[in-house]
């Protein structure tokens, strides 16, 4: 094909695969702190107690109210730049480094971006709890807090696999900003083969074949999870048409 030249790709290879491994690990790393943090949170969000829920609600308002992009640029460029920041650089307080480091402000955006979804579904899942799952916890003398964690959170894990799964993917693709912030994740990787050929169906059109081999599996797995841990939610097929299959 005249339009499309083969050996832009493969001679760039190596750089692609770099930024392959650069988004999965900072997408897979911002997905498991952002999960280890909305488990619990998700637990204040459904508090009745306000000075419990409405601290975590604000939170996930504003994470859920503004463009990634925007909360990547706010961390590195207004953080990381800011006048305290500064101060914390001219006193030697090694805080400041951490905020010099793009890997560090993106992971952090990222996390506490998917943190405020996680939490929002996980809370969701856990006011959907069915009764009879409570009212039996209640009959064999569990206290709150031990149904909330025999019962309640697994059964909620559980039923907020299938939104998780789109949370994921969407986390994938939206991890493409991380190039804002000059880390040469799959996007960045493909914008400096662009800029190195002048090539951009070439550049462009592979790391785009490479998300989506990446979301096929994703799906692919997801899909082997939910028949694994929501097959008693599958609706159950009637005699009749077991016997024609």
């Amino acid at each position: 094909m005249e339009w499309f030249d083969l050996t832009v790709v493969t001679g760039s290879l190596p750089e692609f695969w770099r930024g392959l491994w650069m988004t999965l690990h900072l997408t897979g790393i911002a997905l498991i702190v952002g999960f280890a943090f909305a488990v619990p949170l998700s637990i204040a969000r459904v508090s009745k107690n306000p000075w419990v829920s409405a601290p975590v609600r604000a939170y996930t308002y504003f994470f859920r109210g503004t463009p990634m992009l925007v909360q990547l640029l706010l961390v590195y460029y207004g953080i990381g730049q800011s006048e305290w920041m500064q101060r914390m650089w001219e006193t030697g307080n090694p805080f400041w480094l951490l905020f010099r480091d793009a890997y560090f402000c993106a992971l952090l955006a990222f996390s506490l971006n998917t943190c405020a979804y996680q939490l929002e579904m996980f809370a969701g899942a856990i006011r959907n709890t069915p009764n009879g799952e409570v009212e039996a916890a209640k009959a064999m003398g569990m206290t709150r807090s031990t149904a909330l964690r025999r019962i309640i959170l697994p059964s909620a894990l559980r039923r907020a696999l299938p939104p998780f799964s789109n949370e994921v993917i969407l986390m994938l693709q939206g991890s493409a900003i991380a190039s804002a912030v000059t880390l040469v994740d799959l996007t960045g990787a493909a914008r400096n083969v662009y800029s190195r050929h002048y090539a951009p169906f070439e550049a462009f059109i592979f790391a785009g074949l490479l998300y989506l081999v990446v979301t096929f599996v994703l799906v692919g797995l997801f899909r082997v999870a939910e028949n694994r841990w929501l097959a008693h939610l599958q609706p159950r097929r009637s005699a009749s048409s077991a016997k024609k299959d």
